[in-house]
């Protein structure tokens, strides 16, 4: 069972426990009536990107869809919570991509869905033997990534949320979604 597809969607969700309030992100996020199974994070070759309304069509309630799933919940009153998929995409389509999954407590948007993005592409340039240094920023390490020519695309899908209300849960999830 080789994956052909793959969409990303994402949700945020309030509720007064933590299940409901996941529940209540699967919902915004579109994928509520699925059956999910968590797999590791590797984007298969040829494994074909679509749009989540592309993704929806293809689907039906109750069926055993393979995720990759970054989720936080918190109910601190005012705390912000991040929820973040990475990808990084291989030139060559007969080699495998990455995904990595992050979620935090207090960064930005961007710096949240920056990390992601480095993860992936890191994992991904070591696996193509592109040397590069670890410890250098990842705008230097983006350069020397796309500089390789091996590394075609990478970014990250990133669901930020914050705890509005004293007692209540707030869930945030980013999902990779793959269809065989």
């Amino acid at each position: 069972m080789i994956p052909r597809y793959v969409f990303f969607t994402k949700g945020i969700g309030r509720a007064k426990n933590e299940l409901q309030s996941f529940e209540a992100a699967l919902r915004k996020a579109g994928i509520s009536a699925l059956n999910l199974v968590q797999v590791s994070s590797i984007i298969p070759p040829n494994c074909k990107e679509i749009s989540p309304e592309e993704g929806f069509s293809k689907l039906s309630p109750g069926q055993i869809v393979f995720v990759v799933l970054a989720r936080h919940s918190s109910n601190e009153k005012n705390r912000s919570i991040f929820a973040s998929i990475g990808v990084a995409q291989p030139k060559d389509e007969n080699h495998y991509g990455y995904l990595s999954e992050h979620h935090s407590f207090g960064q930005d948007e961007e710096v949240a869905g920056d990390f992601t993005e480095d993860l992936a592409a890191s994992m991904l340039a070591s696996t193509l033997g592109i040397p590069f240094d670890p410890d250098e920023d990842y705008d230097t390490r983006r350069e020397i990534f796309r500089m390789s020519d091996k590394i075609v695309n990478t970014i990250s899908y990133t669901q930020m949320g914050v705890v509005e209300n004293d007692g209540e849960y707030t869930t945030v999830i980013s999902v990779a979604v793959f269809i065989i």
